[in-house]
């Protein structure tokens, strides 16, 4: 989709700036949206953060295609969650903050951990299919870039915002003509109460 020739400069601008670890099959693209220039003015106003390591895989891509959702079979992705990171999301709930996760796979990892009850440090795959009628429990507002229809990434979307919703914001994105993909945009949402 994107109508030219790679380029040498490709190989890191599709990266994240905290990208470590090798074994994604591409760059989780939410994340492209920062810089440590970002970073840094989050942390100035307070806003704190962690990171999780997270293996976006090649069914992320896949369409689903079967006509009822509950007999799509996820694909599975490698995740790590530090205790380091798990401290600071149970202080930060119970502080009454936000988790604010960054993409829709950060939400797979998080969610999947919150399955087994308590939260741990953990490493693993998860196959979590989130759509809608899911019930959220750790994270509260979502950065994503837009997503295609018929992807699993659209129906994690809709069941965190509401499917109506949905439609108003990918409508308007469609009628400003909002790029979709991952050099794409962004929204923030909000988690449908």
């Amino acid at each position: 989709y994107i109508d030219r020739e790679d380029v040498k400069e490709d190989a890191n601008r599709y990266q994240t700036v905290y990208a470590q670890n090798n074994g994604a099959v591409a760059a989780p693209t939410a994340g492209l949206h920062f810089d440590e220039s970002l970073l840094s003015s989050l942390k100035e106003q307070g806003i704190d953060h962690t990171f999780v390591t997270l293996h976006v895989g090649a069914g992320t891509f896949q369409p689903v295609k079967v006509e009822n959702i509950e007999n799509h079979k996820m694909h599975s992705e490698y995740y790590e969650i530090s205790q380091e990171a798990v401290d600071k999301i149970v202080k930060t709930k119970a502080m009454s903050g936000r988790i604010i996760a960054v993409g829709t796979t950060t939400v797979r990892t998080l969610e999947s951990i919150a399955l087994n009850g308590e939260l741990t440090s953990q490493k693993g795959e998860t196959d979590i299919f989130i759509y809608p009628g899911f019930e959220f429990r750790i994270v509260d507002v979502l950065i994503t870039n837009f997503h295609l229809p018929k992807s699993s990434l659209l129906m994690l979307v809709s069941a965190f915002i509401g499917i109506e919703k949905m439609f108003q914001i990918y409508q308007y994105a469609i009628e400003e003509k909002y790029r979709f993909f991952s050099y794409g945009d962004a929204m923030l949402l909000e988690k449908d109460q």
